[in-house]
């Protein structure tokens, strides 16, 4: 029989890639907007309602309108394969909810889930490294400059409010 250590274990993993499939489904929801914001402005609804942090921060990059839409179109490209892992990673989070743990098969179902939720996590940082790659191409040197300052400020300040926690 599976130790609880185990069930618990594959319970986390399995809320783990829950959480980062889910954030990496809202980051590709961006490319949904219609139009991505003038190339001065550096807020709007279009660049932080669904991407978060890295719309931010490529809106202060002052994109020209042709990187804008490369950056929509490398996003749009992606929405597919973005939306089903989104899509995988709930049927995994539903099947094990669904399941309770005293089911006799609740180890087998965490484990189950844990291994696909593992492969689901793997295919979303291959993913969302590529995303990355393809959009850091569109960039210049002096925007990724930029940019090198504005991801290592905003991972400064993700360490404050983590240590503040």
């Amino acid at each position: 029989m599976t130790s609880i250590r185990n069930v618990l274990a594959g319970t986390l993993l399995a809320g783990g890639a829950l959480l980062a499939a889910a954030t990496s489904f809202s980051i590709a929801s961006a490319a949904d907007e219609s139009t991505p914001p003038a190339a001065t402005t550096t807020s709007g609804p279009h660049w932080h309602h669904h991407g978060g942090g890295m719309w931010h921060i490529y809106s202060k990059l002052g994109l020209t309108t042709e990187q804008q839409a490369s950056i929509k179109a490398i996003m749009t490209a992606a929405k597919p394969q973005m939306k089903s892992l989104h899509q995988q990673v709930q049927a995994n989070h539903l099947k094990l909810m669904q399941t309770k743990p005293d089911d006799p098969n609740y180890a087998n179902v965490v484990a189950e889930v844990a291994q696909s939720s593992a492969s689901l996590s793997s295919q979303r940082t291959s993913q969302q490294s590529e995303l990355r790659a393809q959009m850091y191409a569109v960039l210049t040197p002096a925007q990724k400059t930029q940019l090198a300052t504005l991801e290592a400020q905003w991972a400064a300040k993700a360490a404050a409010r983590k240590s503040a926690q």
